[in-house]
């Protein structure tokens, strides 16, 4: 554990974060944040069940529900999930926050990331998609702490001297842009194939980098194609996984990528972290 934690410090493990790490977050109403497909799908749907079709991935619930009320209906929708209720920071990144990692990569939709830098000067670059205008599917901001106000900059301001949160699907912050529907991930998946996912920094910077997956469910074909085009050329790494048994999907991806599975359940590796 020790291991993990100083490659962390250093930059060589990148911590990739997905919905899991919610699992077991209480709001101050009482009530449980979104922490898999499942549990986010019925959120955007105000708790109601749609077709199992629909069910097997959130994006394509998103997709059927944007078609018949409109995107503004899914931005509204997603940001309301994690702006109407308060709720404590989740222990990954209260973790993280004591280690402040130097590249740290959050496939979730809300601003808890951005508080492990809070104290900090840092940059962030957050996903975007189906947008006029040019290729490039992400925009770089840096964060001032004196206004706490994330200000946008050119992409080729990025560097490794400030600490780099990645968001790839977007966050409430500082604007509503989301990465939810099945034609979002569409769009922004066939950039990032072509080169346009990542900034130029963050594509050198990258290379032979190891990656700690919590919470990240890799039973999901979009998030299994969202996480190989972020960590391509990745040197191997850490899935934290407490399930008794993984699927075949989950056991090829772990195998292809090099992965070490670490059977153990997300809340007591993070405690031990």
């Amino acid at each position: 554990m020790q291991k993990i934690k100083e490659k962390l410090q250093s930059g060589e493990l990148v911590p990739f974060l997905g919905m899991g790490i919610f699992k077991d977050t209480v709001c101050s109403d009482g009530t449980t944040l979104p922490f898999d497909s499942d549990s986010f799908s019925l959120a955007l749907n105000n708790g109601r069940a749609m077709s199992p079709r629909l069910m097997y991935e959130y994006s394509r619930v998103a997709m059927s529900l944007e078609q018949r009320k409109g995107r503004e209906y899914i931005t509204g929708m997603t940001n309301h999930i994690y702006a109407s209720k308060e709720y404590p920071l989740p222990l990954a990144y209260k973790v993280l926050k004591t280690i402040k990692p130097k590249y740290l990569i959050d496939t979730n939709l809300d601003d808890s990331s951005t508080k492990v830098y809070e104290d900090m000067a840092h940059f962030m670059v957050t996903g975007t998609a189906r947008i006029m205008g040019g290729y490039d599917r992400f925009i770089v901001y840096l964060y001032d702490v004196d206004t706490k106000t994330y200000n946008k900059v050119d992409k080729e301001e990025l560097n490794e001297t400030l600490p780099i949160i990645f968001k790839p699907m977007g966050c409430m912050i500082p604007n509503k842009d989301f990465i939810v529907s099945d034609a979002d991930f569409v769009d922004w998946l066939t950039e990032a194939m072509g080169g346009y996912g990542l900034p130029p920094f963050l594509k050198g910077y990258k290379k032979e980098k190891s990656y700690l997956f919590l919470g990240v469910d890799f039973s999901r074909d979009t998030f299994r194609m969202v996480a190989n085009e972020i960590t391509l050329d990745l040197a191997g790494g850490y899935v934290v996984d407490g399930k008794e048994e993984l699927s075949k999907k989950e056991l090829k991806f772990i195998k292809m990528h090099s992965l070490e599975s670490i059977k153990e359940d997300l809340g007591t590796f993070l405690k031990d972290l």
